[in-house]
C-alpha cells in the first residue's frame, strides 16, 4: 500500500539562532488510526521557530487497518521512546507532545524518563473512556476485526488526517491496556503541563481530562479549552492557538 505523503515521519534539526542559542526539540505523537498528517502542520511551525521536531509514525499506522490488530502498545512506546533518543542526542531540552491516544503515550515516556522530558502538551489525550461498550472489548476483539472509524473529527471542512477509515478492535484492545500501566502511574509526572482540550468531541469523553488532571502532580498545569474545534484540533480552527501557545510553552519550560 502507497502511503501519503502527509503521512510519512517528519524530523526537522533545531535552529538555536532562533530560540535562545540552545537546542531544542519537540517530540510530537499522532493518535489511534491516525497519522503524522495530524501533527505536520503544528510540528512545521515549530520548526519554523527554530526547534527540533520529530513526528514518527507509529507501527501499525500508515498502511491498512488490519496492520494495528497486528501490534502491541509498547510497540507504539518504544517508536516513540527511539524518536525522544535522537532528539536528546542533539537536544539539550526536549518537551513531548501527543493528541489523543498519543496522549498516553506522551505522558509515559514522562513517567519513565522524567529526566528527558522538560514539559508535556497534550492535546483532547485519550486514557479512558465511559463508553460501556468497552467493557466487552476482551472479548469482541476476539471475534470481530474492527468497526466503523473515528477519524476526521473536525470542524473546519477540507482537512485530513490520513488516518483509518475502520477501528481495528486488536488495536483498541491495545490502547485499554496501555491505560493500566500509564493511569496508575499519572502521580509520577511532574513536568510542566499544558492540556488543551475542546469543547465539543465526538471521539473521546470529558473522563480523560478528569483521570489525568486529577492525578498528576505537576504544579505547573495549564488546561486550555478550545471553543472551535472536534477531536483533531491541530487540524481544527483552534488549530494556530495550539501551535502559537505551545511554541510559547516550550520557551518557557525549557529557558533554565
Amino acid at each position: 500500500m502507497t502511503m501519503h505523503p502527509l503521512a510519512e515521519p517528519m524530523s526537522a534539526p533545531a535552529t538555536p539562532d532562533l530560540t535562545s542559542g540552545r537546542p531544542i526539540g519537540v517530540l510530537l505523537v499522532h493518535g489511534f488510526t491516525g497519522s503524522p498528517a495530524s501533527m505536520r502542520p503544528w510540528a512545521e511551525a515549530l520548526a519554523g521557530r527554530g526547534y527540533a521536531v520529530e513526528v514518527p509514525l507509529l507501527p501499525g499506522h500508515g498502511t491498512r487497518w488490519q496492520d494495528l490488530n497486528q501490534v502491541e502498545w509498547s510497540d507504539w512506546y518504544d517508536t516513540a521512546s527511539a524518536a525522544l533518543d535522537r532528539l536528546r542526542a542533539d537536544c539539550e531540552a526536549v518537551v513531548v507532545a501527543g493528541l489523543s491516544m498519543g496522549g498516553s503515550v506522551a505522558l509515559r515516556l514522562a513517567e519513565e524518563r522524567p529526566g528527558d522530558v522538560a514539559g508535556i502538551v497534550l492535546v483532547n489525550p485519550f486514557l479512558s473512556s465511559s463508553r460501556k461498550e468497552l467493557v466487552a472489548l476482551p472479548v469482541l476483539q476476539r471475534v470481530v476485526p474492527s468497526l466503523a472509524g473515528v477519524i476526521n473529527d473536525m470542524k473546519k471542512p477540507g482537512q485530513d488526517e490520513h488516518g483509518y477509515p475502520r477501528l481495528p478492535l486488536k488495536g483498541l484492545f491495545q490502547v485499554t491496556r496501555m491505560w493500566k500501566s500509564v493511569v496508575p502511574d499519572l502521580p509520577k509526572v511532574t513536568q510542566p503541563l499544558l492540556y488543551f482540550q475542546s469543547r465539543e468531541d465526538h471521539v473521546i469523553d470529558q473522563s480523560s481530562r478528569d483521570t489525568v488532571l486529577a492525578a498528576v502532580s505537576s504544579r505547573d498545569v495549564t488546561h486550555r479549552v478550545l471553543e472551535e474545534s472536534y477531536h483533531v484540533a491541530t487540524l481544527d480552527h483552534d488549530a494556530e492557538t495550539i501551535y502559537d501557545e505551545s511554541a510559547d510553552f516550550v520557551a518557557r519550560v525549557t529557558s533554565g
